[in-house]
C-alpha cells in the first residue's frame, strides 16, 4: 500500500501508516457502478498565449505536465474544445460572421489554427488516443436576438436552426480534417444564463426540438459520428435570472421528447447543474452523465478552494458521471478574464516559469492513476462522504479520500489500516 498525501503546507508526498492519535472511521466497497471515460480540460486562446510566453523548453514540459502518459503529471485523455470563442477567448469570434449566409458558404476554422488547434495538436503529439467534446457558447451573431456574442437567444425560425445543425457538422468535419476527432457534440454552453460573456438561452423545449428535428438529422444523413449530449447545463439555476430553468424544463423535458431522445448519448452539468446529477441519474440511469466545467474560482487559488473543489470531484463522480472536466489548465498569475472576473487554474504561467496551484494537486490525486476502463467503487461507511474509490482494470484499488477533520482519521478498507494526516487530500494505492 503506498499513500500520497497533499496539505496546505506540502505537496504530493508520500508517507506511511503511523500510529496517530486519530478519529475513529468505517469505509467498505459494497458493489461496482459506472466505467470511467476520463480527466481532461477545456482549451482556449488565453491558456496558449499565456503558453506562448514561455521558453520552449518551459513550454514542452508543461505540456508534457498535462498530456503525456509517460510524464509525473495529469495525463489528461478527455478534453473539452469550445465551437467558437469562449469567455477565454482573446477576442470573441463565430466561425461565419456573414450576416444569412444559410448556406454556410463562409464557414471558416482560420481564426482556431491560430491558437486553438496548434495547443490540441500539442495533447495529441504526447497522447494520440486523446478524445474531444466540444461545446459553443454562442451561435454566430446574425442568428440571435440580439445580434451580439454576449447575452440573448437564438431566433427559433427553420432557416436559422437548419443553418445552425449545418454550422455543428462542419466544425466536426473541418476539425477532422485537422486530424481531430470529436468525439461528443454538447449542443450549448450554460443555456440557462444569459452572459455578458459569449453566451445564448434556450428553453428544454427548444432544445429537444433542434436536437430532434435538425441537428439529429443533419449528422444522421452526412454519416457523422460525434455523438450528441445535452450540455452543458448549468441549471436548475439558484438565482432569479430566468424563472423557467427548472430540472423538469431540461434533462426530463428533453429526454422525455420521443424523437430527441434517441439521438442524445448522455447529459452533460456544471455549476448548478450539479443540483440536478442525482436526479438525472435516478430517472434517466441508461444514459451517460458527464462533469463538464471545474467552478473557476476568484483567482486567488487557495487551500479553501481546493478543499471545495474536491467536494465538487465527489459530488460528481459519487453521482454516476463518466467524465470530469477541469475549466482553465493554465492561466497568468490571477487568472484575468477579457470580461472582469479573475479565475483559478492549475497551473500559473510566469514571465519564464510555471508554478503549481493547489488544484493541480487536486486533479492529480485522481488523474495520475485513474486509468480509462476503470469502475467506480461504490462505498459505504462513515467516512464515504469524503471518499471516492475506483477499480482499475489491471484489478488495482485507487482510494481518493480528503480528510476535513483537525485531527488525523483512522479506517480500515480491504483489510488495511490507513490513516490520513489533519486536513488534507490523499491518494491511497492498494
Amino acid at each position: 500500500m503506498k499513500i500520497i498525501t497533499t496539505t496546505r503546507q506540502t505537496f504530493w508526498q508520500e508517507r506511511t501508516t503511523a500510529a496517530e492519535d486519530s478519529i475513529k472511521s468505517t469505509l467498505a466497497i459494497t458493489g461496482e457502478a459506472e466505467e470511467w471515460e476520463g480527466f481532461g480540460g477545456c482549451f482556449n486562446e488565453l491558456s496558449q498565449i499565456a503558453l506562448l510566453k514561455l521558453s520552449d523548453q518551459k513550454r514542452k514540459e508543461v505540456y508534457d505536465i498535462l498530456f503525456a502518459k509517460d510524464a509525473d503529471g495529469l495525463k489528461f485523455d478527455f478534453c473539452r474544445i469550445p465551437i467558437g470563442a469562449s469567455d477565454y477567448a482573446e477576442l470573441w469570434y463565430s466561425h461565419n460572421e456573414v450576416d444569412g449566409d444559410y448556406e454556410m458558404a463562409n464557414f471558416s476554422i482560420k481564426r482556431d489554427q491560430k491558437y486553438l488547434i496548434p495547443y490540441i495538436k500539442e495533447a495529441l503529439k504526447r497522447n494520440p488516443d486523446m478524445k474531444f467534446f466540444a461545446s459553443p457558447w454562442s451561435p454566430p451573431t446574425w442568428m440571435k436576438y440580439p445580434k451580439a456574442h454576449n447575452f440573448g437567444t437564438l431566433v427559433q425560425t427553420d432557416k436559422n436552426l437548419k443553418a445552425y445543425a449545418l454550422y455543428f457538422a462542419l466544425f466536426i468535419e473541418a476539425y477532422e480534417k485537422e486530424g481531430i476527432v470529436i468525439s461528443q457534440l454538447h449542443v450549448q454552453n450554460e443555456p440557462v444564463s444569459s452572459q455578458k460573456f459569449p453566451s445564448c438561452i434556450w428553453t428544454g423545449k427548444e432544445l429537444a426540438n433542434f436536437i430532434a428535428n435538425y441537428l439529429g438529422p443533419v449528422f444522421k444523413e452526412r454519416g457523422i459520428k460525434t455523438k450528441i449530449w445535452l450540455g452543458t447545463l448549468n441549471g436548475p439555476e439558484t438565482d432569479n435570472r430566468m424563472l423557467y430553468t427548472r430540472y423538469d424544463n431540461y434533462a426530463n423535458l428533453v429526454l422525455h421528447d420521443e424523437k430527441a431522445y434517441p439521438y442524445i448519448e448522455g447529459v452533460s452539468y456544471q455549476w448548478a447543474g450539479k443540483y440536478a446529477v442525482q436526479i438525472t441519474k435516478s430517472a434517466f440511469p441508461e444514459k451517460k452523465l458527464m462533469q463538464t466545467e471545474n467552478e473557476c474560482g476568484d483567482g486567488k487559488n487557495t487551500w479553501e478552494y481546493a478543499m471545495y473543489i474536491f467536494e465538487m470531484f465527489h459530488h460528481y463522480i459519487s453521482n454516476g458521471v463518466c467524465a470530469y472536466t477541469y475549466w482553465n489548465m493554465v492561466l497568468p498569475p490571477g487568472g484575468a478574464s477579457t470580461w472582469g472576473w479573475n479565475q483559478n487554474s492549475m497551473i500559473d504561467i510566469m514571465a519564464d516559469d510555471y508554478k503549481f496551484n493547489y488544484e493541480y494537486y487536486v486533479m492529480k490525486h485522481f488523474s495520475a492513476f485513474i486509468v480509462l476502463g476503470a469502475k467506480r467503487q461504490v462505498l459505504e461507511g462513515h467516512f464515504s462522504a469524503t471518499s471516492i474509490c475506483f477499480k482499475n482494470p489491471d484489478g488495482s484499488i485507487i482510494l481518493i479520500s480528503k480528510n476535513p477533520f483537525e485531527k488525523p482519521v483512522e479506517f480500515e478498507l480491504n483489510g488495511k489500516t490507513i490513516i490520513l494526516p489533519a486536513s488534507s487530500i490523499n491518494t491511497i494505492l492498494i
